[in-house]
């Protein structure tokens, strides 16, 4: 199962998952049903604030902007009347009659995946296998060397491929930023060049590619790598959406979390910088018939 993944330590994802309660009091903070809040959607940004070109390269279409997304990682399920976007894993359907995203992690192994990578393309330390501190069942990928990088490139290709065949309008990739806790392993040139060959393939395979996170490198990756479109983790309760709109204008889909809302979720609604594509889910991302289950639009 692919989970969501922010800037956030292990010990606060057991404290803040570990408690129900913690729900609760957050469904009295937002002050709505499970599927949508009638708080006013945030205004269209002004064209004249996009600072570059945000057309789709070749025939490849990005995500309907401002249409409501859903984000199913942890599980498919029937997506609310209305929700016009859903991102869901490589290994699920698209879904039917909504624009479709399809979740790659291309930066580190997938939890029970390590299996499929060779042993010299997952970083070590001191002989040891390098984890993300946040997902220690996730090895970081060795970017470091154009051989490996094409190695990389050789297995993740075809899930791109797969996401395709399937039905999907888009692929994201996760983990853009691994190099940042990679002990100066690597470095983001290297992991530049990786996502240029992925995006790549999915232009060639008739997807749009979505940048996943990383705001400082938005520019960079819109530019020289030619993402089409943003997926992006709390760019509200981090004060970050502007660095996405300021490159790709609408087409930036946006999922917050409800255990780190620094506001209640109608102030972030009304604030003209947070995304037209927005949704508040819970941190698990559990399916609809789970009772910690939230999903929540402007």
């Amino acid at each position: 199962m692919t989970r969501s993944r922010t800037r956030r330590s292990a010990a606060h994802v057991a404290t803040t998952l570990a408690t129900g309660a913690m729900l609760v009091g957050l469904t009295a903070l937002v002050g709505c049903s499970n599927i949508e809040t009638d708080a006013a959607p945030p205004p269209v940004p002004d064209a004249g604030e996009v600072t570059a070109d945000t057309s789709p390269a070749g025939a490849v279409v990005p995500p309907p902007a401002g249409a409501r997304p859903d984000y199913q990682l942890g599980g498919a399920y029937e997506p609310a009347a209305g929700v016009g976007i859903v991102g869901r894993d490589r290994e699920a359907e698209p879904a039917e009659g909504r624009y479709s995203i399809c979740y790659v992690n291309g930066f580190q192994t997938q939890p029970n995946e390590q299996q499929l990578w060779e042993p010299d393309l997952m970083l070590t330390v001191a002989g040891e296998p390098l984890a993300d501190p946040d997902w220690p069942d996730e090895i970081l990928l060795d970017t470091s060397t154009t051989q490996k990088r094409d190695r990389i490139l050789s297995r993740v290709e075809p899930w791109i491929r797969g996401c395709a065949e399937a039905g999907f309008d888009a692929v994201e990739f996760d983990n853009l930023d691994s190099f940042t806790r990679s002990e100066g392993l690597l470095d983001v040139e290297a992991n530049l060049a990786l996502a240029s060959a992925f995006v790549g393939v999915a232009h060639d395979a008739g997807l749009a590619a979505g940048q996943k996170n990383a705001a400082e490198y938005a520019a960079r990756l819109r530019e020289e790598a030619g993402f089409d479109f943003a997926v992006v983790e709390e760019c509200a309760a981090y004060a970050e959406c502007g660095e996405y709109t300021a490159v790709y204008g609408d087409a930036v889909v946006d999922i917050e979390y409800t255990d780190n809302l620094p506001r209640s979720w109608s102030t972030i609604c009304a604030d003209p910088a947070t995304p037209r594509s927005v949704v508040l889910r819970d941190r698990d991302l559990t399916v609809e018939s789970d009772p910690q289950h939230i999903a929540r639009h402007c």
